[in-house]
């Protein structure tokens, strides 16, 4: 099961293909971009952007009962700068977060702290070696998955959950839990986490000017607040948050008509960062990597700027052309009309192709 537009598996690219695939250079771009506006304007822009990065010790709270590490042939590469970059494999879980915590947060989720926190949006980007290609899996935050026990920060540990939602993991036990329920049900270790939540989403969008979509069919959903003919329309931050959190009003109100949208949102966006010259508006540039910045959750490998910087460096080489998005493959669940489970021997397939 798929969603139009998407690649379901292995195939060929799918008819949209830019819309996640340049994602991971415009992150690298951004990121470089913020930590020039900080050691070449003001050192006090530095400190503030990479104070605001927030993280989580996930390889100690999971400790040594993991899938093994990607082995990399490759030696460092080099930059015009002679400094070592890493050249390896890399698999790195990536969530969007719609967490309650902040004025901010609950006045766009409509929400209370009380929620909680989910992950609507989770992908896994594996990147091999010699970072020249890469790989973008969905995951369908309505699969269901066996969520294995998860230590908690306050101590103790989560009970084993079987055929629990996906994106619970994250619910119940923070990145931790959402790493090692990835982890368990892919056999693929997740070298890094990055998580983004969505209010800074919001205000990355604001910092850009706004958006441009196209929409296929008329929108009305009364969760998201969003309602638009179909056609072309430039949205606001706030408008674009609530255009990837639509679900009720397309479709067959499914997760995997969201992910459809949310990959139309992200052309949309990496279209507009793609008409502004940024580095030549150090403002604007700051606005943005104060946005991106201030929304990001890492592990503690991608908590400063310069590990930041790094990682971007490192995937110049990458080329959108050899960036691939697709879905975990899924079918209908047999005893739930509105869960997916993983659709094997296909989706085993995938994920042993990341190793």
């Amino acid at each position: 099961m798929c969603v139009d537009g998407e690649e379901s598996a292995f195939g060929g690219d799918d008819g949209g293909g830019g819309r996640r695939r340049r994602w991971l250079k415009f992150a690298g771009f951004t990121l470089a971009g913020a930590l020039v506006v900080g050691v070449g304007g003001a050192g006090w822009a530095f400190w503030r952007l990479n104070d605001n990065i927030k993280s989580v010790d996930i390889n100690s709270a999971l400790g040594d009962n993991r899938p093994a590490k990607l082995r990399s042939s490759s030696e460092p590469s080099t930059s015009a700068t002679a400094s070592p970059l890493p050249s390896g494999a890399l698999n790195i879980l990536v969530l969007g977060s719609d967490s309650r915590s902040g004025e901010e947060n609950a006045e766009l989720g409509g929400g209370d702290e009380g929620s909680g926190a989910r992950s609507d949006t989770a992908m896994v980007v594996h990147i091999d070696e010699g970072r020249t290609e890469a790989t973008v899996v969905s995951i369908p935050r309505d699969t269901l998955v066996t969520r294995p026990s998860c230590p908690l920060e306050s101590g103790g540990s989560t009970s084993v959950a079987y055929n629990a939602m996906f994106n619970s993991a994250f619910a119940v036990g923070g990145p931790v839990c959402a790493v090692k329920t990835v982890e368990s049900m892919t056999n693929v270790r997740m070298d890094h986490y990055v998580e983004i939540d969505f209010s800074g989403f919001a205000k990355l969008v604001d910092a850009l000017g706004g958006v441009t979509v196209t929409t296929d069919e008329d929108i009305a959903d009364d969760d998201s607040h969003l309602e638009l003919k179909a056609g072309t329309h430039h949205l606001d931050g706030e408008q674009a948050l609530a255009l990837a959190r639509t679900r009720h009003g397309i479709g067959d109100g499914s997760d995997l008509g969201r992910i459809g949208l949310q990959q139309k949102l992200v052309k949309a966006l990496l279209d507009q960062i793609a008409s502004k010259d940024l580095l030549s508006d150090p403002t604007q540039l700051y606005e943005v990597a104060d946005a991106i910045t201030g929304s990001l959750t890492t592990d503690t490998g991608l908590d400063s700027l310069t590990e930041l910087m790094s990682l971007g460096e490192s995937l110049k080489g990458l080329s959108s052309d050899d960036t691939r998005t697709v879905m975990m493959p899924v079918v209908m669940a047999p005893y739930d009309s509105n869960r997916v489970v993983a659709d094997e021997p296909e989706a085993g397939e995938l994920w042993e192709s990341l190793k």
